[in-house]
């Protein structure tokens, strides 16, 4: 693992539906939390939940009660998802800093949205799996998602749970519990 000062921490949001994808839509993501970890001294800043426009589908109810996430609030604070990626490129350095998420959903999901739309990449290739590093680290039967990591860290959820600044934030307690380790 590149040992850097500075991790960028991830979490996204997409379109869900309680049941199968809706004829003619598809996931999309709808938040970009993100913010900054410094590995030595545990700090974490620029915290910002990116809200993002969807194109290709609607924020259904399933989802709302899973993010608090309305259409109505991505109608009319939402972004393109290309401004919210120019957004992690020039604020958050995100093609140059490592980074990181809980799991490979959020790496995968902003890999297949990139190239659908024909879009460079706005983070770099050095990926930190906290989900996979916090299993290997805890020396776990199995894996557990990221409430059940800050349980058995004792650390109270701070935020929404699913909403992606407020996990963003949480992921960023862990990784700093993990590396000072």
């Amino acid at each position: 693992m590149n040992t850097t000062e500075n991790i960028v921490i991830i979490d996204l949001e997409a379109t869900c539906w309680n049941g199968p994808i809706p004829q003619g839509q598809v996931n999309e993501i709808i938040e970009i939390g993100i913010c900054i970890l410094n590995t030595h001294t545990g700090e974490i800043t620029k915290p910002k939940g990116i809200l993002i426009k969807p194109e290709r589908s609607e924020v259904s109810p399933f989802c709302t009660e899973l993010t608090t996430i309305t259409q109505e609030l991505l109608d009319q604070e939402g972004i393109s998802f290309e401004d919210a990626c120019a957004i992690v490129r020039e604020e958050y350095e995100g093609h140059y800093h490592t980074w990181a998420s809980y799991g490979d959903y959020d790496r995968n999901m902003m890999q297949r949205q990139c190239k659908i739309r024909n879009m460079d990449y706005p983070l770099s290739q050095d990926h930190i799996n906290v989900k996979q590093l916090f299993y290997e680290t805890q020396d776990l039967r199995k894996k557990v998602g990221m409430k059940g990591a800050l349980n058995i860290l004792n650390i109270p959820l701070e935020g929404t749970h699913h909403r992606g600044v407020d996990d963003a934030k949480n992921i960023a307690k862990i990784l700093d519990v993990i590396l000072e380790d």
